[in-house]
This record gives structure tokens, sequence and C-alpha cells, in this order.
């Protein structure tokens, strides 16, 4: 990407003369939403979240209901957008419904309150759902690019998401350009434009990670361009903690997983097969683990890439990562941007439509590693609702590439809350992943291979393998006693006690 001077000396990433006249502030901007609009932003993970439009979109709504009127918005993102950008919106009651996946505690907080509608959606569905009209029209897309070409198209910024689509269905958009992100950048995307609904639906020819089946810029109408800010500010960075004894214990029985099934013959000895790995600290310690596994030349198809990937597509551990954003912390933001050129041959950015596509995540035979919050007997699992009600996050991507991946996995420490919360449980009060998307358990203490066991022989494996040592006499005698009922069935349940564990936490603290 080059950049030009204007006169007064600063830099700017504008290359095109039609869109130099509709630059102004960010409070100028926001004058184009309306209270009732439906909003689309940018943003994946907090990478690529608009800077300054949101904040001043916050302002107004403030000062709109301090003057005794209502502003509210409805808003759909790629999944969960910066925290701090969020959390204004929130703390002003601005947001009405929120659409498909967030992280911010005071939008949490409104939404199991019953103050903020809240659809929870695979990260796959989005774009079709809203081209299909389930939300209403998009009123105003805010979406951050990295620069504008000459011909008028726009360079993607750390992250792609729903961004295509934004800028396809919007009535009106407001570009954020943003000259933080390294002008090296420029080439990293992989954007498709060849998807449709049916029937007029084509294969994604996709059958390599690191296959490039778009073109590198987003495409828009100049027409529905109403503002451009210029902004200069970092993405916000990812929490990254070290991983600890537990997370550690979870990765290396994951690894051991890995080495039997080379042995088995099911899986290629050096390359594996395509990795999905979820956010968070385990997540992290599997990649750590792989570091020291021997292996080299791994490629991950996966929504985000984490600091974890850059230390291996370093030292050749992956050839090369394929996701829909960066999930950095403040030292992994810096390695990127000092070696931008680097990794721009490393990793590509696609549309979370793709990124997630299940035809794609099939057809590539990926093995999926995702977190969850519990897990029942039979392998049923709950990651999105504590105590079957409250919401934490959602669902995001998990279920396409559980649902769809050559193996499934799901971690989890086998304990919550010091040991008050068991992770294994009779039965799930809210089921994201049914037991048969569901392939294999894994928590400090061991790994459970549900694959080919029937239901009672998948709570043996469970119980022995990944439960809790404190927990395992419960849950034994649970199933001994549901086994023993003259009406058992193919999966024993003693319905007036599969939710103890549940009642006994609200009633006590804890499911002991």
């Amino acid at each position: 990407m080059t950049t030009s001077a204007d006169e007064s000396g600063t830099t700017s990433r504008i290359r095109s003369d039609v869109f130099a006249p509709r630059v102004m502030s960010a409070a100028e901007a926001v004058r184009f939403i309306h209270p009732g609009h439906t909003v689309a932003i940018s943003g994946f993970a907090s990478a690529g979240t608009p800077k300054d439009t949101i904040p001043a979109l916050a302002d107004r709504i403030r000062h709109t209901r301090a003057a005794g009127s209502n502003f509210t918005i409805n808003l759909l993102t790629g999944a969960s957008v910066s925290t701090d950008t969020e959390r204004l919106l929130a703390e002003v009651d601005g947001i009405a419904l929120r659409m498909p996946y967030q992280s911010e505690t005071t939008t949490r907080q409104r939404i199991n309150n019953g103050r903020m509608d809240y659809v929870d959606l695979h990260l796959s569905h989005v774009a079709q759902q809203v081209w299909q009209g389930y939300y209403g029209t998009v009123d105003v897309a805010v979406v951050e690019v990295a620069g504008i070409t000459e011909a008028g198209e726009l360079i993607p910024s750390a992250s792609i998401g729903n961004n295509k689509t934004w800028l396809d269905v919007a009535d009106k958009i407001i570009l954020e350009v943003n000259s933080w992100v390294p002008a090296e950048m420029e080439g990293m995307h992989d954007v498709y434009y060849g998807t449709a609904l049916p029937p007029n639906r084509r294969p994604i020819e996709i059958t390599r990670a690191d296959d490039r089946i778009g073109q590198t810029t987003y495409r828009v109408d100049p027409a529905k361009v109403v503002a451009v800010v210029e902004t200069n500010a970092s993405d916000t960075a990812t929490s990254v903690t070290a991983p600890d004894a537990i997370s550690t214990a979870i990765a290396g029985h994951v690894l051991d997983f890995f080495s039997s099934e080379i042995r088995a013959g099911r899986l290629p000895a050096d390359t594996l097969l395509p990795l999905q790995v979820g956010i968070g600290n385990v997540a992290n310690a599997v990649l750590s683990g792989l570091d020291r596994g021997g292996y080299q030349g791994l490629n991950c198809y996966s929504e985000v890439i984490q600091d974890g990937m850059l230390g291996l597509i370093k030292d050749g551990t992956i050839a090369h990562a394929s996701a829909t954003a960066l999930a950095l912390s403040e030292v992994g933001l810096a390695d990127l941007n000092a070696n931008i050129a680097f990794y721009r041959d490393h990793i590509t950015l696609r549309p979370q439509e793709i990124s997630n596509h299940p035809e794609v995540v099939r057809r590539l035979g990926v093995i999926a590693m995702n977190g969850m919050l519990e897990a029942d007997i039979y392998g049923n699992v709950n990651s999105t609702h504590v105590m079957g009600t409250k919401i934490m996050n959602g669902i995001g991507g998990s279920g396409d590439f559980a649902r769809n991946g050559y193996v499934s996995m799901f971690l989890s420490p086998s304990t919550a809350r010091g040991g008050a919360i068991s992770a294994i449980v009779p039965m799930v009060p809210h089921v994201d992943h049914t037991e048969h998307d569901t392939q294999v358990i894994v928590t400090e203490h061991g790994l459970a291979d549900l694959r080919g066991l029937s239901p009672r022989r998948r709570a043996r494996a469970i119980i022995d393998n990944c439960a809790h040592p404190e927990y395992r006499a419960m849950l034994d005698d649970y199933v001994a006693r549901a086994e023993a009922a003259a009406d058992a069935g193919q999966t024993p349940h003693l319905l007036g006690e599969s939710f103890d564990f549940h009642r006994r936490y609200l009633a006590t603290g804890s499911m002991r």
C-alpha cells in the first residue's frame, strides 16, 4: 500500500478522489444514524472495531437521552467487538437488539436482565440470515478499513468478519480509515464474492488452508458512502496469560491423543490435519504444546489467530493460518507490526461465512478444539448458559466446526469457582452441542474418546476420565441408580434428580 501526503504534511490512506470530499469528524458522521436504525459494524474478537464513530454515537445517544428522548439501535457485528467500545453503547442503554455474539460485561448484564434482546447465532449463518431479511433493513454500516485504493476499493484491516456483507446490504456506509493498521497488511486478505442464496449456490473451491479464491479488497458502491472518518488508533489488545498447570495438563492430553491417532493411521504423522482452536488460556496451551511435539508444516483453518500461532509460524511449526481476524495481545500486535511482510505470506484473512463454512470445514477435515462450560455424562455440551439461563458470550463459531469437523473436541477444566462447580454433570440444563456433535471431551484429569460408544459406555468414559475426583462418586451413584430403574432405556436418567447439581449450587453455592 502506498500513501500520499496532503498539503498539511499528514499522510492519507485515501487514494481515491471520489471519497476525499466525504471526510468528516466522527461527531458529524453519526448524524446519519437515527433512533431505531439497524447498525452493522466491523469488528471480530476486538480487531477492526470502529475506533471513533461508535464512541461518538454513544455520546450522541447520551445527549439525546438527557434531552428527554429515547435513542436505541439494533447492533449487528461479526462476533465480539472491542469491549471498551461496546460498553459505551450498553451503559447508555443504546442497544435494543444485539446479534450474533458478545463478550462485554455490561451488555451481558443487560441481556440477562431482559433489558436488551439478544439473538445467539452460528457465525456461519449470519450473512445468509441478514441477506434474507430476518433483521430488516441494515440502515447504516460502520466499517473500519486500512485504506481506499485509486479505483475506490477498500483495503481490509485486522479483521474481515461480516464486513463484506455489511458493505453489500447497508443503505448508508460510514468508513473509518485507520492509518494505524500497517500499510504492508495489504494483500493478506481473501474476500470471496461467489457466495449466493439457494438455488444459485456453487461449491466453495477451497481444498487447502492456503487456497485463495477471492480478491484482496472489498467492493463498495461509492454512492452509499455518506462519510469517511480518518483515525489512527490501535486495536484493543487481547488479554493473554501464560498456561497454568490445568491448561498445560489439558494440552498434554490433546497431544497424546494426536500421537495415538497417528499410530492408528487416522492422522498424518507430521502435519496432522488443519487445526481450529478457540480463544483462551487452554487454546494457547495447546498451541504451545504443538511447538514441543515435533510437528512441522501444520495448517490452521480457524476463526482467529492468537499470539501462540505467530510463534509457531515463525519457527515453521505452522506453515499457514487461515482465519477471519487477529486476536492478539500487545506483544502480539507489536510482533505482527514489526514482521508484517513475513506474516503476510503465512496468514490469510477471509469473510467469516468462508472461515466458518461447513462445506469447507468438512472437506478439509478440520480438527476442532473448543471450550465449554459443562458437559453431561452422555456428551451433550453447554457452552453458553450459566446454570442453564444466564448467557455468557454466545455459541460463536464452535458449532460450525464441531458438527462438521473431522474430530470434534471440547476442552475445559473439570471444575470452576474453586471446585464449587463441576464441569461434568448428570444433565446439562442448556444444550448447544448435542452428543452427536461431541467426539472427544478433555479436562486436566484425562480424555474421553466417545467415538463408537453407546450412551452407557459414554457415561463411564466421561466420568472415569474427565470428572473431578470429588464428583465421581456422586456421578457414579446417579448412573448406577438410573441404569437400575425398570424403565432405564437407551439413555438412563433420573428425571427428578437430573438437575440436582445445579439446584444444589443455586441453593448452597456449591454442587458438592
